[in-house]
């Protein structure tokens, strides 16, 4: 489905984000909002982002130099030059490229392009995929016009800067979003039990290790129904499949799927890590799910990701040093052996998807550069197409409110 452009300008944007999925696959779907709106995009990255699979062909990548910042102090001084440097480059971009408006995604390459744009007078926006404000984002919070966050609480996010914030989710690829559409599959007391595993774009190894004998302490009636896809790290490949074929539980093994939307289109229970773009196509389609948080992952913001979907009742959390084949056992039961309770946990991971994420983003990203901004996304309340025709209709009988402005949190 494609979205017509708001007015007859095209507009020039250009999105900055870190080399990873976590910070790219929102940027992308971005890009692809603002092109099928008539917008020409830029992506500003890093050597690995612009060589990343998924990259719209439509959208050239620049590379530029942004220095990291480790806890060593005496390596900030070529961490900064490195910044200083793709501060300039970026300058010099934008120049020929004349954009309306920069974006931010956070990781280290988006910090250059966005300091360029305050120095340069820019309307900038950061968005936030994680629960957590982002080492680079809390650094360009005071500078920015907008923060986008995709939960409505966010944890080291200033009260300062509460007027700035716009809930509007976490962007999903076209393909995954689609899936919405779609029901959950039917899952009976005879049926299979389709489980989906994965740990990342690299696996994990403690998934590799835990799953497979987890799954043979299911009960008989459940675990003689299992059907599992599992994502492996190369070097765990074939002793998971021994531990499968001990077990007698059929299970497809792989170091990537490129298919993994119709893995998850089939799939019954998810297991796996809790990124920001996991949670996100995992309540954009709704499927129930276990999920061990990264215990490394940067103020333990993959712990903060779950809380929405835990409270809502579409996912359980279990922290890495308590996830053992007996625990992982009991948790599947507990949401299995009854189907209805694995269909109720899919509709209530289904209730926390932010399905319109993309637009929301991009009517955000347009209002910075004059185009009206039609929608008020309130935090805590997903910009839905009745919350639009409600917030058309008050702005209309509060005779000619400014249609620009969101309230904030």
């Amino acid at each position: 489905m494609t979205s017509e452009p708001r007015t007859g300008a095209s507009r020039h944007y250009v999105l900055a984000a870190g080399g990873t999925g976590g910070h790219l696959i929102p940027a992308f779907a971005l890009a692809t909002e603002l092109h099928q709106r008539g917008h020409h995009v830029a992506l500003i990255t890093d050597e690995r982002g612009a060589n990343i699979p998924g990259k719209p062909d439509f959208m050239p990548a620049h590379v530029l130099p942004a220095g990291r910042f480790g806890k060593n102090p005496l390596g900030w001084v070529g961490g900064v030059r490195a910044v200083l440097e793709g501060r300039a480059m970026a300058l010099r971009l934008f120049e020929s490229f004349a954009p309306s408006a920069i974006v931010g995604f956070g990781g280290y390459p988006a910090l250059p392009a966005l300091l360029a744009a305050t120095s340069a007078g820019l309307p900038s926006i950061v968005h936030e995929q994680n629960a957590v404000l982002g080492r680079v984002n809390r650094l360009l919070a005071g500078r920015v016009n907008a923060i986008a966050t995709s939960y409505e609480k966010v944890d080291r996010l200033s009260p300062k800067h509460a007027h700035k914030v716009h809930l509007v989710g976490n962007p999903v690829r076209a393909e995954v979003l689609a899936l919405r559409e779609q029901d959950f599959p039917a899952f009976t007391e005879e049926s299979l039990l389709r489980i989906l595993v994965t740990g990342g774009s690299q696996g994990a190894s403690v998934l590799s290790q835990v799953v497979p004998d987890g799954l043979a302490m299911l009960p008989p009636a459940l675990r003689q129904r299992l059907q599992v896809i599992q994502q492996c790290r190369a070097e765990d490949l074939e002793a998971v499949r021994k531990r499968y074929a001990e077990h007698d539980i059929p299970a497809e093994l792989g170091t990537y799927f490129e298919d993994m939307h119709e893995r998850l289109a089939d799939a019954h229970l998810f297991i796996g890590r809790a990124g920001a773009s996991t949670i996100a196509e995992l309540t954009a389609v709704g499927r129930p799910a276990i999920l061990i948080p990264l215990p490394i992952a940067t103020d333990d913001h993959q712990a903060a990701n779950t809380r929405e979907m835990v409270k809502a009742g579409g996912a359980r959390m279990v922290r890495q040093d308590a996830f053992q084949p007996k625990e992982l056992a009991k948790q599947i039961q507990a949401m299995a052996m009854n189907p209805q309770s694995l269909a109720n946990a899919a509709h209530c991971a289904f209730n926390c998807g932010r399905p319109d994420a993309a637009k929301d983003l991009a009517d955000l990203v347009e209002s910075m550069s004059g185009i009206d901004l039609m929608d008020v996304i309130r935090v805590g309340e997903p910009a839905s197409a009745a919350t639009r025709l409600r917030t058309r209709a008050s702005t209309a009988s509060a005779g000619g409110e400014k249609t620009g402005e969101r309230s904030a949190a």
